[in-house]
């Protein structure tokens, strides 16, 4: 099985740490392959940068599919380009923000996300209206760490930590999601944090796994997605693409 990750961001730092992360939880015979984007933002903190991301992102999308890919994952919590490369390609193409929240409703009544910055409030409160979630969303919670400085760890699992403990205490989060799949890989910190608090029942949920889990699982069972739903695009004329 061959899974192109697309990294929605030009800065190539990401590359080398996410397939580090990814790896490990992928199949013996899942060969995975990531790319980032030749024009877009550097990181993608609002809506603005998400919408820069999309025409390259899409790009990729039908790329991988010629490349002979069975899947697509887009590695961005706020699923830049997913919906409009569905409606280009026929493999899977996965979103995490999408497919995390779907798993933690079926793990917990209420989720709450822990994002990066304020702006995520509102992005987020978005996405969970879009996927039928509102209902299942306690909260929305920032670390205040801009993206490109998730490398420092330490500060990063702090600050996870701190606000994964006011989301279960003070919003009644029975799961935990991660928003930013710059913070794979910390769930076992965050978890070992949680439980010096005395918290053990309370599942932390790393969407890039789980978008690599349910792409795995899409192209062992042979479904995509509704070509009703995401129809190719009328043939006209687009200028400047």
């Amino acid at each position: 099985m061959k899974i192109r990750v697309i990294a929605p961001v030009t800065t190539k730092q990401f590359e080398a740490t996410a397939l580090k992360e990814l790896s490990p939880s992928a199949r013996p015979d899942t060969e995975l392959s990531l790319v980032s984007l030749d024009k877009g933002p550097a990181s993608i903190e609002s809506r603005y940068e998400s919408a820069l991301a999309v025409p390259d992102v899409v790009a990729k999308i039908v790329q991988a599919e010629q490349d002979g890919m069975d899947a697509v994952i887009v590695d961005c919590m706020d699923d830049p380009g997913v919906e409009a490369g569905r409606e280009l390609v026929s493999i899977p193409v996965v979103g995490p923000a999408e497919t995390s929240m779907h798993v933690a409703a079926m793990l917990g009544h209420k989720f709450s996300i822990i994002g990066i910055l304020d702006a995520d409030v509102a992005v987020f409160e978005h996405h969970a209206a879009r996927f039928g979630m509102s209902g299942r969303l306690a909260s929305v919670r920032a670390v205040q760490i801009p993206v490109l400085e998730l490398d420092d760890r330490a500060r990063a699992v702090t600050a996870l930590v701190e606000q994964s403990i006011k989301a279960v205490k003070d919003d009644g989060a029975h799961v935990l999601i991660f928003g930013c799949t710059g913070m794979a890989g910390m769930a076992k910190d965050v978890e070992d944090g949680l439980r010096k608090e005395g918290i053990t029942d309370v599942p932390v949920v790393d969407p890039p796994i789980i978008a690599l889990k349910m792409a795995e699982a899409l192209v062992d069972i042979g479904l995509s997605h509704s070509k009703r739903t995401y129809p190719a695009p009328p043939d006209k004329e687009i200028v400047g693409y």
